[in-house]
């Protein structure tokens, strides 16, 4: 799937960790920690009143029961089960054959959704789907067995099994959450389709390579279905919403019909980026 326009991109060799593209992403990460927002994933650091308004926010859609919503989720069918669902910043870059890939690439916030097959501490498969809020189309998917994971293991020199493979994946997406500073997702995009998540912890005199994870473009048919089910999603959590709000209404238009009044007069509040 096309990313549409992208920065031009600035050359580098293939695999080369220039200290260049790390360090600059990561003080761009580390601003947006210390107060500015960078590319809507970061709350300025003075808004205490915006971020008790989003904490609001969090605990009032905690009193809705969307089980019946989420499990319409087309990444079920197979029987997986969600494990994590968080968004965490990425820096994307375009790999380009002839050129190799960016040195810089954009900063983003991208929806990390981890699905596992099988018991908790013996899982037969897992997977791993990126999306984007900005760009519906943006589908990115990892899928492992234990097979494939040997594969991976021996390739890369890991020091877990299988059933650990989840939780370290987890683990490194609450640092580059957390840490950002520290440690980066990189993750870079060939024109065909295929990907490749990179995991880095700046060491502050070198850049280390963690992790790496292979992804590929989902087909077309498949990110019809996850555009159809987000669209339903938020439809049917808005007129759950809508009716809970409504209820609310009727019962203070019997109990203080002056404050329902005021309500109505008062002008709806802008809504607050998360």
């Amino acid at each position: 799937s096309s990313r549409g326009a992208w920065p031009s991109p600035r050359a580098r060799a293939p695999r080369a960790r220039s200290p260049s593209g790390p360090r600059r992403a990561a003080m761009s990460f580390g601003a947006a920690g210390a107060g500015g927002p960078q590319h809507g994933f970061m709350r300025s650091s003075g808004g205490f009143q915006e971020e008790r308004s989003v904490h609001s926010s969090a605990s009032f859609l905690d009193a809705f029961d969307f089980t019946a919503i989420e499990e319409m989720d087309p990444s079920l069918a197979e029987g997986h089960r969600v494990v994590y669902d968080r968004e965490v910043p990425f820096e994307l870059r375009v790999q380009d054959a002839e050129i190799g890939p960016q040195e810089v690439g954009t900063l983003e916030a991208i929806r990390c959704k981890i699905l596992a097959l099988g018991e908790e501490h013996r899982p037969q498969h897992c997977r791993i789907e990126l999306t984007s809020e900005s760009d519906l189309f943006f589908l990115y998917t990892h899928s492992v067995d234990e097979l494939r994971f040997k594969q991976m293991q021996e390739h890369q020199k890991l020091m877990i099994d299988f059933p650990e493979y989840l939780s370290v994946v987890m683990k490194m997406l609450n640092h580059c959450i957390k840490e950002p500073q520290s440690y980066l997702a990189v993750f870079v995009m060939q024109r065909d389709g295929q990907a490749r998540l990179d995991f880095i912890q700046n060491m502050e005199y070198k850049f280390v390579e963690l992790l790496s994870c292979d992804f590929a473009a989902a087909p077309e048919e498949v990110v019809r279905q996850q555009i159809t089910f987000r669209y339903n999603s938020v439809k049917s959590r808005l007129a759950l919403m809508q009716g809970r709000l409504e209820d609310i209404n009727a019962l203070v238009k019997v109990k203080n019909p002056s404050l329902l009044l005021q309500l109505q007069k008062t002008p709806p509040r802008v809504g607050v980026k998360r």
